[in-house]
């Protein structure tokens, strides 16, 4: 983007001059030329008001470039068609010259799906970034994966952007991670539209689909546009705003022919856009007036209210086309200028550190310090890139800049614009825009200013990973690429987690699901060219305790020379379950029955206690720890004494604790024909699940239930055999819950079995 030099002074006192003549006549007088030329030399005498307002005037500079920059996002479930409808973006708009679908036959695939594994997939595992010009706009267009397994990269450019497309499939509706997309985008208070896609397929009902949005999603939206016939005879859409049919015609829809509305849809369409006001004078109050004042409303007014609505997040426009058939995708970048925000029309806070974390609002403008967020990092083939949104004040290539995490300055060394897995080299960025830097090493979230401010931006929410795998390479030579991979994998993936087997000495990976992991064993292989072994997928339970128990116990050992002594007293006790906290420790003990310097020592041979339960060796979660009294020994008492008394009393009063196993529980959701309803209720039963929700959808059920994680192994071959192929399910984590007695019972015998054996 063009960055225009600020005015020069010339400029600057021609503009002073107009700014004060503005309400004098026109024609300059003799008198008010020649004090402008005394005061080109006398220029530092101009009077701080005459300067305020040469600012002002000053603005625009950036104004323009700002208000015509747009950063949105393309986020909805799986197969919706988002790859597809950037593809067709990117094509509109010149930034690629011809079209690949995402499961090509030409071998070449999507261009936002830029790894090998996702073209071989046909899905998407990383966000791309990518940007556009659509009528002299710039649009920067992140594609999000739809798979729940890739929560965390939706959450991430949720998080940096100012607007989104909700793309919702014309025959699936509202299926179950649209409702966890959506719920990211209200977390994250994201300015959106939607795209009901598909409408060329066997079954395409937008009206139903709309009527879902408003029911499961609480969405207050009404149709933007009505499509001109469905399925097989989709032929264009009707602009309820302008009142024109649009009709795409041309090998790839390039050429719009705009006529009438068709004399035998007029009726439709004129009900259509008056249930259109209707919505949209419920939350805004100009086009309220005119509506019940009965005032023609002109297509300007009607843009206008409903672009008012959607920025304040109180209406959601829905948009229709099918993307696959080239058919909407124009009319929908000029929504995203028309309706979507620009950057400084979204309020953003930071966090200054200086002062105890106190929110501060950011102008979002270049004159600002410089604030930049690291939202996303990818190991490239010249290092480390690091994604950055900039909310305000600029950055150049050269520049020193400051990681407010780490305390770091660093110098910028390299600053380029993202296409997917092409970059194009910038000089500078400035707020609003989102650009990559090389060399700058850092975590996923961490902020950077120009070392004027302290500010860090909130961090994104990380779900708990729900699901372990033990991996190793097969050849030992190779351990050092391996554990390379594993390194950068969870730098650049907050949700992949590594860690150790304390007992085998394993390597244990844990991450969001299933496909999430075997995602990453097999980047390992092709990308480092490591073989690696995985043993049977583990679910990370946890343990709890459900009462009450006290503790006194005694550390004493005496062996020549200083002994060991350190007493504790006190109780365990579960935390209530609203708590935000799974471990807490306090100390109530009055006087100095237990020196001060000892009590960390004890709270960490708790917390050391803690992170492996007696009954399968799985972390104790939820429990609070009270030091009520205990006893020292003036020479034998050491931090190592009272961090084993703790270790052992945790120990000896867990099972008088009532300790229980907790489980991860899955949300599932499945659509199945409904002849095959009653075996794979049948078979959810049989894997412990609670069915809390059926629902018909035409000719095939939908069946909402929790499940144990532990149950749902190898579930798609199940559901597949049951089905003939036809069922289709996804599930996200809800929560940890209680175990029934018999499973603890199994799960502790098969521990205490492993344990003895080795």
């Amino acid at each position: 983007m063009t960055r225009f030099p600020p005015p020069s002074t010339p400029r600057l006192l021609y503009t002073l001059y107009r700014s004060r003549t503005a309400t004098s006549p026109p024609s300059p007088s003799p008198s008010a030329a020649s004090s402008l030329l005394i005061g080109a030399f006398h220029f530092r005498q101009f009077s701080s008001g005459n300067l305020a307002r040469a600012k002002e005037d000053k603005e625009p500079w950036w104004k323009d470039s700002m208000d015509k920059l747009r950063n949105i996002g393309i986020s909805a479930h799986i197969d919706s068609g988002k790859t597809t409808l950037t593809e067709r973006v990117l094509f509109y708009t010149g930034k690629i010259h011809e079209i690949h679908e995402v499961r090509g036959r030409d071998g070449v695939g999507a261009k936002m799906d830029s790894m090998d594994l996702e073209r071989e997939k046909g899905i998407t595992i990383q966000s791309a970034a990518t940007y556009c010009t659509w009528n002299g706009y710039q649009i920067n267009i992140i594609d999000t994966p739809g798979h729940v397994d890739f929560t965390i990269e939706v959450e991430r450019a949720l998080r940096v952007l100012d607007g989104a497309i909700l793309v919702l499939c014309s025959v699936g509706g509202v299926q179950s991670q649209s409702i966890t997309v959506d719920r990211q985008m209200k977390r994250y208070e994201v300015p959106r539209i939607a795209f009901i896609n598909k409408l060329d397929r066997m079954g395409a009902d937008p009206w139903k689909v709309l009527n879902q949005a408003r029911a499961k999603l609480r969405h207050h939206s009404a149709a933007m546009q009505v499509p001109i016939g469905l399925e097989e005879d989709f032929k264009g859409l009707i602009d309820l705003v302008q009142m024109k049919a649009y009709y795409f015609h041309g090998p790839n829809g390039e050429n719009i022919v705009t006529e009438e509305v068709p004399a035998d849809m007029e009726e439709f369409v004129t009900e259509k856009r008056r249930e259109l006001i209707e919505v949209v004078s419920e939350v805004d109050d100009k086009l309220a007036e005119a509506f019940l004042d009965d005032e023609p409303i002109s297509p300007t007014d009607l843009e206008e209210a409903v672009r008012r609505a959607t920025v304040a997040r109180k209406f959601i426009p829905v948009f229709m086309g099918s993307a696959f058939k080239n058919k909407g995708v124009q009319p929908l970048l000029n929504a995203v200028l028309n309706y979507l925000p620009c950057p400084t029309e979204v309020s953003n806070y930071a966090l200054d550190q200086t002062n105890d974390e106190e929110k501060v609002t950011l102008g979002g403008t270049p004159d600002g310090p410089l604030v930049a967020l690291a939202f996303k990092l990818e190991e490239g083939r010249f290092g480390q890139l690091t994604y950055l949104r900039i909310y305000e004040g600029v950055i150049r290539k050269g520049d020193f800049i400051f990681n407010i995490n780490t305390g770091k300055r660093i110098k910028v060394p390299r600053l380029v614009r993202m296409h997917s897995n092409e970059m194009e080299d910038i000089q500078e960025a400035h707020a609003g825009q989102i650009v990559a830097v090389f060399g700058v090493d850092c975590a996923s979230g961490d902020t950077f200013t120009d070392g004027s401010v302290k500010y860090t931006m909130t961090s994104m929410s990380v779900p708990e990973p729900v699901m372990s795998l033990a991996v190793q390479p097969v050849s030992k030579d190779s351990g050092g690429q391996f554990s390379k991979a594993l390194n950068r994998f969870q730098k650049e993936d907050p949700t992949f987690r590594v860690g150790l087997d304390p007992e085998s000495g394993q390597t244990i990976i844990s991450g969001m699901g299933e496909l999430h992991l075997d995602i990453y064993v097999e980047r390992i292989r092709r990308e480092y060219k490591v073989d690696a072994t995985v043993g049977k997928p583990r679910v990370n339970f946890r343990e709890t305790v459900t009462q009450r128990a006290e503790f006194d116990y005694l550390h004493k050992k005496q062996s020549g020379g200083q002994g060991q002594y350190g007493r504790v007293c006190g109780y365990i006790e579960p935390l209530p379950a609203d708590s935000q906290t799974k471990f807490e420790f306090e100390n109530i003990i009055v006087g100095q029955a237990i020196p001060s310097n000892f009590i960390p020592a004890i709270e960490k041979g708790f917390k050391e206690a803690a992170n492996s339960g007696s009954l399968i060796g799985h972390p104790v979660e939820h429990v609070r720890i009270v030091l009520t009294d205990g006893a020292s020994h003036a020479v034998d008492s050491s931090e190592l004494a009272f961090k084993l008394a703790a270790i052992y009393a945790f120990r000896k009063c867990y099972t008088a604790a009532r300790p229980v196993i907790l489980e991860p529980v899955m949300l599932v959701e499945l659509k199945v024909p409904i002849e095959f309803q009653g075996t794979v209720a049948g078979d959810l039963n049989k894997r412990k699940g609670i069915i809390i929700g059926n629902d018909q959808e035409g000719d095939d059920s939908v069946i909402t239930a929790q499940v144990p994680l532990n149950n749902m192994f190898g579930y798609s071959t199940s559901l597949r055999s049951m089905t003939q192929g036809k069922g289709e399910f996804t599930m996200e984590y809800k929560e940890h819950s209680p175990v029934s007695n018999d499973v603890q019972a199994q799960l502790v015998k098969n521990y205490k079995g492993t344990t003895a054996a080795e």
